[in-house]
């Protein structure tokens, strides 16, 4: 089983970072961003979101009295030999296998807890939880 998944969903590239301290104030993008950090892992895994709608939850902020965003819920897909992601490390997908499948490159997700651990495991877990950015049109 094990085989056939890493030939059959571990099959773009992943990049986890640590964060390298707190996130500071873009200028330019009016976002906060996440210094560079140490690449953790980089090699074959996997990004998917949830299809159950209840996994979507909206989270006030702690200074507006409305929603201001999503918890968006995805999970991070590793080979059982790569490292454990710690909580708030940054997951990156840095390579597709299929060039029409695009969309993933460049966004960015924030791990939630680290990766799940079960009894019988082919593949780690990893929730996530994706960085929310402006849409550019």
């Amino acid at each position: 089983m094990t085989a056939w998944i890493g030939n059959n969903l571990l099959i773009d590239t992943v990049r986890i970072t640590l964060p390298a301290g707190e996130p500071v104030f873009n200028d330019t993008t009016g976002e906060m961003d996440y210094p560079p950090g140490d690449v953790l892992y980089e090699g074959p895994g996997a990004v998917q979101g949830s299809s159950a709608q209840a996994e979507i939850v909206s989270t006030p902020t702690q200074n507006l009295p409305w929603v201001s965003e999503t918890t968006s819920r995805y999970r991070l897909m590793t080979p059982l030999t790569a490292p454990i992601a710690g909580k708030d490390a940054i997951v990156t997908v840095v390579g597709v296998h299929d060039t029409a499948r695009t969309a993933l490159l460049g966004r960015s997700w924030i791990v939630t807890d680290p990766g799940r651990a079960g009894t019988v495991e082919v593949v780690r877990i990893t929730p996530l939880d994706q960085i929310q950015a402006e849409v550019t049109p």
